[in-house]
C-alpha cells in the first residue's frame, strides 16, 4: 500500500511553488478539452457518421467485422468501445502511478498518444469509417487515462478547503480554451471557401489542429508539475504491470473499507453517464434530428463554451455557501428538464436550440468541476491516483452505458429524440443516489479533514 509513503517534502512545500504547480495543473485542462470540445462535441460525430454512411449498403448499415450497424449509430457504438478500452488500462495506470510516484510521464505518453491519433484524423476521408472508429477509440481511451493521473494531483497541490476553487479554476481554463479554439474553427469552416478547400478539408484541419493543440499545451504541465517519489514497498516491489494487477487488486480491497466513497462513485458512475452522453451525442442530434447545419452546431457549442466558464466559476461559488453536494444535486436538476426540452424542440429552430445550449453551459462545468472536488476529500491520504482511476472509471471510463443506450435506441426506433429521453433516466437516478450520501460522514472516514462546508 502507499499511504504514508509520500516524501516529507510534500508536507513542506513554498506556498509560491504551490500556485505555481496548480497554475501549470490548470493548463492540461487548457490543453486537452480541446478535444472534448472540437473533435468529440461538434465536428467528428456529424463527419463519421457521413463518412459511414457514404460506405453504407442501400439499406443504411456498415459491417464491421461482419456485424450490421446502422451509420447512424457508429459514432456512439465508437464513443462505448473507447470506453471499454480505457477501462482495461485506466486501473493499471493509476496503480502503477501511486506505487512508483511517477505521474508525469505516464501522463505524457497517454497525452501524447492521444494527441497523435488526434491528429491522424486529418487522414478521415472518404469511406473510411473503419479509420475513424479506430482513431476515436484511440484518442478517447488515452484522454480517459491522462485524466486519471492529472485528476490525481489535486488532493497535493490545493488544501481541503481550496479544491472546489482550484478544480472550478481548471474547468473554467478548460472551457476558455475550447471557446478560442472554436472561433478560431468557425472562420476555418465558414470561410473554407475563401481560404481554396473543400468542407471535408476544413473539418479534417479542424480534428488535427486540436490535436496539435493538445499536444502542445500539455508541455506545460509537465515542466511545473511535480512528482511525488514513493519508495518500493515492504516486499520491494514497483509499479510494473505485475504489480499493477496486484495493486489494483488490493485497491478494490482497500475500498470496501470505505462504502460511503463507493456510494459516491456509484452515484456519479450514473449521473455523469447522462452528462458525458449529452456531451457527445448533442451534435448529432443537432444535425440529424433538428436539421441544424455545422456553423449553428459551432455556435451552439461556443456558447457552451463562453457560459460554462461563467458556471463553473459560478457553481463554485455557490458551494462556498450550500456546499458542493446540494450544488451538484440542483444541477442534476436543471440538467433534467434540459432533456425534456430537448426532446420537445423543433427542427430548424436554431434560437431555440441556443436557449438549450445556454442552459447546458451554466450547468455542465460546475457539476463537473465539483463532483471532482468533493470526491478528492473522499480519497485516503497517498491512495490518490489509484482511486481517481476509479473516479474515471465513472467520469469516462464507464461511462459507456449512456452512448450505448443512445445507440440503441436510434437503431431500434430510427429517432434521435427518443435517444435523447432516454436518458433522463441517469439524472434522476443519480439525483437519488447522491442525496444518500452522508458526505460529512464519508470524509470523516477516509481520514480527511472535514471542510466546513461541503
Amino acid at each position: 500500500m502507499t499511504a504514508n509513503t509520500a516524501e516529507p517534502e510534500e508536507h513542506a512545500v513554498d506556498p509560491a511553488d504551490l500556485r505555481r504547480e496548480q497554475r501549470g495543473w490548470y493548463f492540461y485542462d487548457f490543453a486537452c478539452s480541446v478535444y472534448s470540445t472540437s473533435v468529440v462535441t461538434v465536428f467528428l460525430g456529424p463527419y463519421l457518421t457521413s463518412v459511414a454512411r457514404a460506405a453504407a449498403d442501400a439499406e443504411g448499415f456498415v459491417h464491421p467485422l461482419g456485424i450490421p450497424v446502422r451509420a447512424g449509430s457508429l459514432f456512439a457504438y465508437a464513443v462505448s468501445a473507447s470506453i471499454v478500452v480505457a477501462v482495461l488500462v485506466m486501473p493499471l495506470v493509476g496503480a502503477a502511478a501511486d506505487r512508483t510516484g511517477r505521474k508525469k510521464p505516464l501522463l505524457a505518453a497517454a497525452a501524447y498518444l492521444g494527441a497523435t491519433a488526434t491528429m491522424g484524423m486529418f487522414f478521415l476521408d472518404g469511406d473510411r469509417y473503419l479509420l475513424g472508429a479506430f482513431l476515436l477509440i484511440v484518442a478517447n481511451a488515452s484522454l480517459a487515462v491522462s485524466m486519471v493521473l492529472y485528476n490525481a494531483y489535486l488532493p497535493q497541490i490545493a488544501e481541503p478547503d481550496e479544491r472546489d476553487a482550484v478544480s472550478s479554476r481548471g474547468w473554467a481554463f478548460g472551457y476558455t480554451s475550447g471557446a478560442l479554439v472554436l472561433v478560431l474553427n468557425l472562420v476555418v469552416y465558414s470561410g473554407h471557401e475563401s481560404f481554396g478547400i473543400s468542407e471535408g478539408t476544413a473539418v479534417r484541419i479542424c480534428l488535427a489542429s486540436a490535436g496539435l493543440w493538445w499536444g502542445a499545451f500539455t508541455l506545460v504541465p509537465l515542466r511545473r508539475l511535480r512528482d511525488r517519489r514513493t519508495p518500493p514497498d515492504a516486499e520491494g516491489r514497483v509499479g510494473g504491470v505485475g504489480g499493477g494487477w496486484r495493486q489494483l487488486m488490493a485497491t478494490l480491497r482497500d475500498m470496501r473499507r470505505h462504502p460511503l466513497t463507493l456510494s459516491f462513485l456509484l452515484a456519479y458512475l450514473i449521473y455523469n453517464d447522462g452528462v458525458q452522453t449529452v456531451i457527445s451525442q448533442a451534435s448529432v442530434f443537432g444535425s440529424e434530428e433538428l436539421g441544424l447545419d455545422q456553423t449553428t452546431l459551432i455556435t451552439a457549442v461556443l456558447l457552451v463554451q463562453v457560459l460554462a466558464i461563467a458556471g463553473a466559476l459560478g457553481m463554485g461559488r455557490m458551494a462556498r455557501s450550500y456546499g458542493a453536494k446540494r450544488t451538484i444535486l440542483a444541477s442534476l436538476a436543471v440538467w433534467t428538464l434540459i432533456l425534456a426540452a430537448g426532446y420537445f424542440l423543433p427542427a430548424g429552430a436554431p434560437v431555440a436550440f441556443f436557449f438549450l445550449a445556454a442552459a447546458i453551459g451554466l450547468v455542465l462545468g460546475g457539476s463537473q468541476a465539483l463532483s471532482r472536488s468533493l470526491f478528492s476529500h473522499l480519497v485516503p491520504r497517498g491512495k490518490e491516483a489509484e482511486y481517481f482511476s476509479a473516479y474515471e472509471m465513472s467520469d469516462r471510463g464507464l461511462s459507456w452505458l449512456g452512448p450505448l443506450v443512445f445507440g440503441l435506441a436510434y437503431q431500434l426506433t430510427g429517432s434521435y429524440r427518443d435517444a435523447i429521453i432516454s436518458l433522463v433516466i441517469f439524472f434522476v437516478v443519480g439525483f437519488v443516489l447522491l442525496a444518500r450520501v452522508p458526505v460529512r460522514e464519508a470524509v470523516a472516514a477516509a481520514g480527511n479533514p472535514v471542510p466546513e462546508r461541503i
